[in-house]
């Protein structure tokens, strides 16, 4: 019975990428308010309602690619090795993000890359929806942080609003270095010669985190 589980949960994560990948591509070539749903459906050769399905809103087409990345910040944590922070295990992943070039750090000139991050960031509907996934990183990252806190997870309502607090300001901070390595490289720069200010940045980031999340660092 698990075969069967784990056969249709691959079936369905193909589904999901090739209606995605479809749908990216047409929005590359003619722009995202100028494709439809019904474009989409097509080129990926699937019902309307199959589409919908798989994905809520059209918008959902293109932020797909973040979806494995929801609950990335909360796995760090509570993957992190024993006697590590919960925030130095969050910088040790996003300097090694930053080093193998990982697109979700901002940090990457490959043109497929960038064509991508312009879709994502010249379209406002986008930009809203992305916030969206951003709320759910959020609450996966409080939840890994209150298991970590001093209390190990106690049902504490001021516990509870600390790690919340501290999710917030980790998770912007991530996201306001990716789009300034972004921003960067969409000017002219490359990955390579963005990499040392990416590094210092974060360096510099993750110490203005630690000196106020002291319970988390």
């Amino acid at each position: 019975m698990s075969g069967e589980t784990g056969l249709r949960e691959r079936k369905k994560q193909r589904m999901y990428q090739t209606i995605s990948e479809a749908a990216i591509s047409l929005f590359l070539q003619r722009g995202f308010d100028q494709v439809s749903v019904a474009d989409v459906a097509a080129a990926a050769e699937v019902s309307k309602p199959t589409l919908f399905r798989y994905f809520p809103a059209k918008e959902d087409l293109v932020l797909h690619r973040f979806a494995d990345h929801e609950d990335e910040a909360a796995r760090v944590v509570r993957d992190r090795p024993a006697g590590q922070s919960p925030l130095a295990a969050l910088r040790q992943h996003f300097l090694e993000g930053l080093e193998r070039r990982d697109p979700i750090t901002g940090l990457n000139d490959a043109e497929g890359v960038l064509a991508f991050h312009r879709l994502l960031y010249g379209t406002p509907s986008l930009v809203a929806r992305l916030f969206a996934y951003v709320s759910r990183s959020e609450e996966a990252l409080a939840s890994a942080l209150t298991e970590a806190g001093p209390d190990g997870g106690a049902d504490s309502r001021a516990e509870g609003l600390a790690a919340r607090l501290a999710a917030g300001q980790i998770i912007t901070v991530q996201r306001i270095l990716a789009e300034d390595n972004w921003r960067r490289i969409a000017e002219g720069a490359t990955a390579e010669e963005v990499h040392p200010g990416a590094v210092a940045a974060a360096d510099r980031a993750f110490a203005m985190l630690r000196s106020g999340l002291t319970p988390y660092a």
